[in-house]
């Protein structure tokens, strides 16, 4: 059972990881350009790490590369990273080590359901969802 749902996932990771990435990209589209929430600094930097990897899968699954995950998973670790700090940010009295000055404190809840839900925590589960679909790829490669 455990194979078959790994073979099933290691098959379509790649497609997974092309509409998670484009909805993120959207999503943060939505909420900056019609939602007119302005983005702040490490909001920035995850749009930095998120939106090459929309692009990287759309030509991956053209060429049908499949050492895709060699070079997105840095960019998606690194995207998780910077959105946990900032989840943390938002979610505890930590003050904010970086000057975020971009249009909008860090630590600024826009967006918020169920209490904890943010717009941060959404990257960051977008980044781990992302990492783990590559990381199933290289460890469970697709068998011709």
């Amino acid at each position: 059972m455990f194979k078959k749902i790994i073979s099933f996932i290691s098959k379509y990771a790649l497609y997974l990881a092309f509409i998670q990435a484009w909805l993120a990209v959207l999503g943060s589209l939505y909420y900056s350009e019609i939602q007119k929430l302005p983005p702040c600094l490490l909001c920035w930097y995850q749009r930095i790490f998120m939106y090459p990897l929309a692009v990287i899968f759309a030509v991956a699954i053209i060429r049908r590369d499949k050492n895709v995950p060699y070079y997105a998973l840095p960019l998606s670790i690194i995207g998780a990273l910077i959105a946990l700090y900032h989840y943390i940010i938002q979610m505890t009295t930590l003050s904010n080590a970086l000057t975020c000055t971009a249009t909008e404190p860090c630590e600024l809840i826009q967006v918020s359901l169920f209490g904890f839900i943010t717009i941060p925590l959404l990257s960051f589960l977008g980044f781990l969802f992302i990492s783990i679909l590559m990381a199933i790829m290289v460890k469970y490669p697709i068998k011709k």
